[in-house]
């Protein structure tokens, strides 16, 4: 089995910093892109970063210039650093991997979430 599991959420003031982790575990042979998704209250699901295992990346709009994705490969975890934060930033936070396992199957996972408050 495969587990992702998201940490550093919490409550920040406006233009302040968060730093969100995520590390995959369990039976991993690889792992090809991972991302981070966002949910706001009230709102579907929106993809807001992602990087290749090669380190390309990409953002929403929104957060371009903002915010920066990276990931460790050695130890199978994806970063999301939050700078100038917005109260529109506030969320729940998931990531997802893709992820081959041992017996090559290819298959996308996603964590629980962690929320991310911007309020004063």
């Amino acid at each position: 089995q495969v587990q992702l599991v998201e940490s550093g959420g919490g409550l920040v003031q406006p233009g302040g910093s968060l730093r969100l982790s995520c590390a995959a575990s369990g039976s991993i042979f690889s792992i090809n892109a991972m991302g981070w998704y966002r949910q706001a209250p009230g709102k579907q699901r929106e993809w807001t970063a992602s990087i290749t295992l090669g380190g390309s990346t990409n953002y929403v709009d929104s957060v371009k210039g903002r915010f920066t994705i990276s990931r460790d490969n050695a130890k199978n975890t994806v970063y999301l650093q939050m700078n100038s934060l917005e109260p529109e930033d506030t969320a729940v936070y998931y990531c997802m991997a893709d992820i081959i396992d041992y017996a090559k199957r290819t298959m996308n996972y996603w964590g629980k979430g962690t929320l991310v408050t911007v309020s004063s």
